[in-house]
């Protein structure tokens, strides 16, 4: 069992930076691909960036790439989203999730936290 914690979200001017954590129980969070994913109001959940197990794949959706930046510390169980150059469409619920593969099936959630972008 994987219990993720989201934190790190905000309020932030449109070009501002977050950085988002995700802090995992559980002494298995290595062995996971960790994912971050987004759902605005109204919106499906759409995928922003996944980092493999060992943090040496990254991946990303186009509409972040160059301004988002995924990573992983697995001494401190936590993935991490440093958001760099924000928009106001970037404005969601950002969530974490844990997986055995790329992409998915996903197997644990986060509760999610509002990032959001004022223009």
């Amino acid at each position: 069992q994987v219990q993720l914690v989201e934190s790190g979200g905000g309020l932030v001017q449109a070009g501002g930076s977050l950085r988002l954590s995700c802090a995992a129980s559980g002494r298995t969070f290595s062995s996971y691909v960790m994912n971050w994913f987004r759902q605005a109001p109204g919106k499906e959940r759409e995928f922003v960036a996944a980092i493999s197990w060992s943090g040496g794949r990254t991946y990303y959706a186009d509409s972040v790439k160059g301004r988002f930046t995924i990573s992983r510390d697995n001494a401190k169980n936590t993935v991490y989203l440093q958001m760099n150059s924000l928009k106001p469409e970037d404005t969601s619920v950002y969530y974490c999730a844990a997986s055995q593969h790329y992409p998915g099936p996903y197997d644990y959630w986060g509760q999610g936290t509002q990032v959001t972008v004022s223009s």
